[in-house]
Order: C-alpha cells, then sequence, then structure tokens
C-alpha cells in the first residue's frame, strides 16, 4: 500500500543529499499517502533523530529505518485474531456506515467458519434497509448456513435476540450479527447499537466476544471520523479494514490505530473469502512495502 510512497523516497534518497528539501518532500509523500499529520511528524521525528545519531548517509539504511518508523506503529498487545467464547453461541456483532463492505465481511467471516467446521448462524440486523436483510439472505443460501431475519422496519434487537435463541436452541456456534449503517438522525444511529449491545449481553448473559467497526481503507481520514463515532456508542472491541488492494491511502490505517489503540482484527485484500485475513502487526508491517 505504501508502493508510490517508497518509489518516491527512493527518488528523493537517489539526490544523495538528505536535507530540509529532502524531509519536506518526504513529509508531503506520507500526507498524500494520507497519513494524519501529527503522526507524519512523529515518523519523521524519528527520522531524523535516528539519521543523525547513527551518522546514516546510506539509501538502503535510510529505507529500512524508514519502513521501522511506520512499521512501529501497528504493534499491538494481545494474540492476533477474534475471540471466540468457551460457551456457544460466540457472537460477534458487525458495526460502520452502509457503502463499507459490512455485509460481504459478514459473509465472507460466514463463509470462512463454514469451511473449518463450525456452524453459522446470521441475523439480519440492519432492519433499517431492505436490500441489506435481502443481501444477507442470498449470502445465506449461498454459503449454506442458517439466518433470522424479519420485515424492514423492524425492531433490530428483536431480529438479533431470536437469532441468538435460536442458535442456543440449535446448538450453533457462532452468531454473526449485521446493524443498520445509517439511520435518519445519527443519534438514532447510535441509540439502536447500544440497544442492540444490551439485548445481545441479555441473550447470553455475557457481552458480545467482539463488536466489529468495518472501515473502507479508501476512505481515507473519514474512516477515523467514523472510528470516533462508532467507538463511543457501540463499545468497539476490534476494526475490520476491507478494501485494502489497490489502496494508496494506506497511511489512513496508521492514524486510525494509533488514535483509538483499538486492536485491527482482520484486513481484506480481496475480493474471495480467502481475503480476509487475521491482522498480524509485524507480517502486515514488513509486507507493507513489498
Amino acid at each position: 500500500m505504501f508502493k508510490r510512497l517508497m518509489e518516491r523516497f527512493d527518488r528523493l534518497v537517489g539526490r544523495g543529499v538528505i536535507d530540509d528539501d529532502f524531509y519536506e518532500e518526504l513529509e508531503e509523500a506520507l500526507l498524500q499517502a494520507d497519513t494524519n499529520v501529527q503522526v507524519t511528524q512523529e515518523i519523521l521525528g524519528d527520522l531524523r533523530k535516528v539519521v543523525r545519531e547513527e551518522k546514516i548517509t546510506d539509501p538502503e539504511a535510510m529505507r529500512v529505518r524508514l519502513q521501522r518508523a511506520i512499521s512501529e506503529r501497528f504493534r499491538q498487545d494481545g494474540a492476533p485474531g477474534l475471540i471466540v467464547s468457551d460457551d456457544d453461541p460466540t457472537v460477534w456483532i458487525f458495526v460502520g456506515v452502509n457503502g463499507v463492505g459490512k455485509t460481504t465481511t459478514i459473509a465472507k467471516v460466514a463463509q470462512l467458519l463454514k469451511k473449518r467446521g463450525f456452524s453459522v448462524m446470521l441475523a439480519a440486523g440492519d432492519t433499517f434497509r431492505a436490500a441489506a436483510i435481502e443481501q444477507l439472505e442470498v449470502w445465506a443460501q449461498r454459503i449454506g448456513v442458517e439466518i433470522v431475519k424479519s420485515q424492514p422496519g423492524a425492531d433490530s434487537g428483536a431480529v438479533i435476540f431470536d437469532a441468538i435463541t435460536a442458535a442456543k436452541a440449535r446448538g450453533i456456534q457462532f452468531v454473526l450479527c449485521d446493524t443498520a449503517g445509517r439511520q435518519h438522525s445519527k443519534a438514532n444511529l447510535m441509540n439502536e447499537l447500544q440497544k442492540v449491545a444490551r439485548v445481545v449481553e441479555k441473550a447470553i448473559d455475557r457481552k458480545p466476544e467482539e463488536v466489529l467497526l468495518v472501515l473502507d481503507a479508501n476512505t481515507g481520514q473519514n474512516a477515523i471520523r467514523q472510528a470516533e463515532e462508532f467507538t463511543k456508542a457501540a463499545g468497539v472491541t476490534g476494526f475490520v479494514l476491507t478494501k485494502l488492494d489497490g489502496t494508496a491511502r494506506g497511511g489512513a490505517l496508521i492514524g486510525v490505530y494509533e488514535k483509538f489503540k483499538v486492536p485491527i482484527k482482520l484486513i481484506g485484500v480481496g475480493e474471495k473469502a480467502e481475503d480476509l485475513k487475521d491482522f498480524k502487526p509485524a507480517e502486515f508491517a514488513s509486507s507493507l512495502f513489498d
């Protein structure tokens, strides 16, 4: 995702001079990769310090130090991957605005779980849009998993409660819950998400294992604004970053984690189910510049 950044960096170091103009152009390149201003300044500060202290002049050494300065921003505590309950069903709630790939992400997760031999129930909790219910139903049929749905306009919490109740009765291991991406006001949307969280807690006598905010990497800094709203209202436990394939705006990914310190759980790098992967910070960082 930082390929263009590194191409420009290579041109800069190719001049053989590391001066203020070099750092200014590198700053511009980072900002164009949609890295926010504060993080850009921190990366450049780290780079200036190490170049000064280690008296670096070699282009390859500079490249390594820049990669390190960026990759350090992705270090996060805890094991990668999603939390699974010891008691069935494990409940994962997916939140996010319309258009980020939320429903497709749910389908990919369901498909991967099914391939691994787990039983899955989908809860069509985005009752605000008839198309969302229909889309999830099509996916459920295609994958071969069960779904609980209702009519458009029905109570989202009730649909999810029914899905969890059905999963418990049938011994289903995972319940994946869709939620509305847009309501007629922001307050209504956030109230609805808070209500869904309470309903889940009532249904399984614990909080959901994951509340996953799905973000489109191509939206850049707008992803951070979305994260601000949803982390306040929905008790987000992890981020899912979609559409990382081909984006030149990957710097926003650094900003999302730097600002919220919420783990990045999954990344989508293509259209296939297998292209939805656990986010492994060290592995991801080492591949940023390939």
